[in-house]
């Protein structure tokens, strides 16, 4: 019975809201329940075999547990083993009680938990929190939805009070346990050669709601004996000093920027934190520092945005608008987005000589829940009192008005894929050093690019292909030395190879495609994007624009087929447009044909109406190829 409203007599309609306002929601996503006793192990992995032209290895740099703060006040108790176990594809409990599993295990894994009071909720006997007294399970099982947004408030509203941490007595103790912890339990798992462990955390800047965070990957376990923290200083410079100073004293890190989306505009700013001008100093610290991105995750995409690329039909993918502020304001998307900042890097390289942007890119999860929830048709969120079930997610077994649901406009979750010569620390961190890797917003695309000015359209079909594009060539995040005039196989424009394979399991592709970025004489950058490969028989249009695929998906079942698309696409393409004078940069990208969202999947369990879109079309974008004019 509702134990917060007293309903007086009303219509039928209005009786029957009441009702639903006082009972719980039957919700298909919370089953199978967890039972330790029948959880399956990780299973067996052969190991992987050195090889000189690359294995695609996936990983995902970026999940948290319950010694992050947010999530253990959110529900997850989960740890850092279970977060191996699970990319490793054994099964663990969600923060909702029920099992989850990945699909097909990780080749790598980091967990990167939040630097700031790390590990200190978990060990907090005055917290005093709705999931402390029951359990989420429970709660979602029995309780109604005016009862689950009331523990939600309450919970929300208590955040604020963890601050005392900044002054508590032994925070500081357990957090060097805790951090020595996750060195521990990254040690335990790593398997050289079948699965590569790294230790890292999370630098948490968020001056203002403004999302500057980085994910710092050591590689190794020479560590520092406490993580550089956004308690000591939310400046990214700052962190970058301290990065260097460690440096200094023999270890190896790079930092990883993230959900540049929601920074609004200061993630790519084109000025330092305290407003001066770059500096070539400021560029080489950034690059020796930072030389990835992370470009799709949960919290949206990062590669474009509509109103910075309105010409691009594919730009409006993923996006979060708002800023992580509880206020929700708009975030800036000039200086929030990979595209953009790659384009203001060439510009600083044409008038300064120096380029603060050339980063590669990856995907990763940011799941708190110890996992990597990167499938459509088995998302488990982000956050268990946020959208840990299918309910919480479509507002169902919560009432709360969309602009607090932003789980609604999160992804399932982003991939980080690498070529590396063997799955071991050394290798896939000399491959993310290297920038050859690329991003996914989930599923397992292949993607090759490779960028020279010796290719040939009919190396595609070699046996010795992918030795010949390393020969002759770079791969992606790569640089093009430029051919004297004339002497290049193909003629002074650069030529591309690049082709790509749909996931074993999942959507055929669309169409293939290169981006490009130039500046031009007078300093201002521009960007195109060209199809160079598609399916079905489709003929580019008279303005160069390639027309949809078609879509199969039964929005109400929601399931797809794959009588449409391809299952490899493969391109010899030449710049058509090159000047040897203007510096440019290339990237790669696929795109498959449109599958059911998350959304969709979890109202046809619910038997609810699937919110807008319905479906989405999933990608894999590469790093970046640069030609630097002479």
């Amino acid at each position: 019975m509702c134990n917060y409203l007293k309903y007086p007599p009303a219509p039928v309609a209005l009786a029957l809201a009441a009702l639903a306002a006082c009972s719980p929601v039957d919700d298909p996503s919370l089953y199978p329940a967890y039972d330790a006793a029948s959880a399956a192990p990780p299973p067996a992995k052969p190991a992987v075999a050195y090889q000189e032209t690359r294995h695609l290895l996936w990983g995902d740099l970026h999940i948290h547990t319950s010694y992050s703060t947010d999530a253990y006040v959110l529900g997850v108790r989960t740890t850092p083993e279970d977060a191996y176990v699970f990319a490793r594809g054994g099964t663990i409990e969600h923060g909702a009680g029920y099992a989850i599993r990945i699909d097909r295990p990780l080749d790598f894994a980091a967990v990167t938990e939040h630097a700031e009071y790390m590990g200190a909720a978990r060990v907090d006997e005055e917290l005093d929190m709705p999931l402390q007294r029951r359990s989420l399970r429970q709660r979602l099982l029995e309780d109604s939805p005016l009862s689950l947004t009331y523990a939600f408030g309450r919970t929300v509203g208590s955040v604020k009070g963890l601050e005392r941490y900044a002054h508590a007595a032994g925070v500081r103790e357990i957090g060097l346990n805790a951090w020595q912890l996750m060195v521990d339990t990254a040690e335990a798992h790593y398997q050289p050669g079948v699965f590569t462990t790294f230790v890292g955390y999370e630098w948490t800047s968020m001056p203002d709601g403004q999302n500057l965070h980085r994910n710092v990957i050591y590689r190794d376990t020479h560590v520092p004996e406490y993580p550089f923290t956004s308690l000591d200083s939310e400046n990214p410079e700052d962190l970058w000093d301290a990065l260097d100073e460690q440096r200094g004293r023999g270890m190896t890190m790079l930092a990883i920027p993230h959900n540049g989306n929601v920074s609004n505009g200061l993630m790519y700013d084109r000025v330092m934190t305290d407003g001066s001008p770059f500096t070539a100093a400021y560029a080489r610290q950034r690059m020796r520092n930072e030389p990835l991105s992370e470009i799709m995750q949960i919290k949206g995409t990062s590669e474009t945005h509509p109103l910075l690329s309105p010409r691009d039909e594919f730009a409006d993918f993923e996006i979060m608008s708002s800023q992580l502020s509880a206020s929700g304001a708009f975030s800036e998307p000039r200086g929030s987005y990979a595209r953009d900042a790659l384009r203001a890097g060439i510009e600083y390289a044409h008038a300064e000589g120096f380029n603060p942007y050339r980063f590669g890119v990856i995907g990763s999860s940011d799941s708190h829940n110890a996992s990597s929830s990167v499938q459509e048709s088995n998302h488990h969120g982000k956050l268990p009192l946020m959208d840990g079930s299918a309910g919480l997610r479509l507002g169902e077994s919560i009432f709360l008005p969309g602009s607090m649901r932003r789980s609604a406009r999160w992804g399932s979750a982003g991939l980080a894929a690498v070529w590396a010569q063997e799955n071991t620390r050394e290798s896939i961190y000399d491959a993310l050093a290297r920038k050859e890797t690329f991003a996914t917003s989930g599923p397992r695309i292949s993607l090759r690019f490779f960028g020279g000015f010796d290719y040939q359209p009919q190396m595609l079909q070699r046996t010795d292909l992918l030795q010949v594009a390393y020969d002759l060539g770079v791969p992606m995040g790569g640089e093009l030395a430029p051919a004297a005039p004339g002497e290049g196989e193909s003629g002074d424009a650069p030529t591309f190879l690049l082709w790509s394979a749909k996931d074993p399991e999942g959507a055929n592709l669309d169409r293939l495609q290169v981006i490009k970025g130039w500046v031009d004489a007078r300093g201002q950058s521009h960007e195109q994007v060209y199809d160079v490969a598609w399916s079905d028989g489709r003929s580019l249009s008279a303005d160069g624009r390639l027309g949809p695929v078609g879509n199969t998906v039964n929005v109400a079942a929601a399931s797809y087929d794959n009588s449409i698309g391809a299952g490899q696409l493969s391109a010899y393409w030449q710049d058509p447009d090159f000047d040897p004078g203007q510096e440019a940069f290339y990237y790669a990208r696929a795109i498959e044909i449109p599958t059911p969202r998350w959304s969709t999947y979890d109202a046809a369990r619910l038997g609810v109406e699937a919110p807008q879109p319905a479906s989405i079309q999933e990608r894999a974008i590469s790093s970046a190829i640069w030609y630097p004019a002479p």
